[in-house]
């Protein structure tokens, strides 16, 4: 059994993969937050802005095989567009229930699958593209993939601590920046995090900037 928030088709708007088509999968539950404002304060991870509470969103819903729920991620794609199909799977924690039979059966279905990982679990053989966000205080279980994403600043998380790791893509990406009004015009919340980001990557060239583009483009 799946339990999914919410499946929709989008542009990925952050990271390596910025501005690809993808179709969500957000799963619900995660193992660093309840997900409930009331338990934010003690959770290891407490800036997360999702909602991956309940299978009550927009495509979510409890699936009992890993073929049911492939034929719906599939559903999601423009017919006859051509090309693979691009998944992204993330929650909350994606790797509290996506295994092998998931993976086997979006691959027999032409469906490629792209991971959003705390990085606190082991993941499964079979993924095409594995990003992992270290969090402050939380074990790091995955020390390799395809792309490093580290939320910065993070007190207890520097981005030297991750150097030597085995990963393609180093991206560094500013806590709590929010676009006013969702305009790019518009600038940023007076964070001073985007400009420690960017002064990082320019003095680092191993880091690349990740903004979260979906914020201000308006896009789901």
């Amino acid at each position: 059994m799946y339990s999914v928030k919410e499946i929709f088709l989008t542009l990925q708007g952050e990271g390596a993969q910025a501005g690809r088509p993808s179709v969500f999968v957000r799963f619900t539950g995660c193992n660093l937050w309840s997900g409930r404002e009331s338990d934010r304060a003690a959770a290891v991870c407490k800036f997360c802005d999702t909602d991956f509470i309940g299978p009550d969103g927009m495509g979510g819903g409890k699936f009992g095989t890993a073929e049911a729920l492939a034929t719906v991620i599939k559903s999601h794609w423009p017919q006859g567009s051509g090309g693979p199909i691009w998944a992204v799977m993330t929650g909350g924690e994606p790797l509290l229930q996506l295994d092998a039979a998931l993976i086997a059966a979006c691959h027999k279905v032409g469906i490629k699958i792209a991971v959003e990982t705390n990085g606190t679990l082991t993941a499964p053989p079979g993924i095409d593209w594995l990003c992992v966000s270290p969090k402050a205080n939380a074990p790091l279980v995955q020390r390799s993939g395809d792309e490093l994403k580290l939320v910065y600043p993070q007190a207890e998380n520097h981005p030297d601590d991750f150097e030597e790791l085995n990963f393609k893509v180093f991206s560094l990406q500013p806590k709590d920046m929010r676009f006013l009004d969702g305009r790019g015009d518009d600038g940023f919340n007076g964070s001073p995090h985007g400009q420690a980001a960017i002064e990082f990557c320019l003095s680092r060239p191993k880091w690349r900037l990740s903004l979260q583009t979906h914020k201000w483009m308006n896009i789901p």
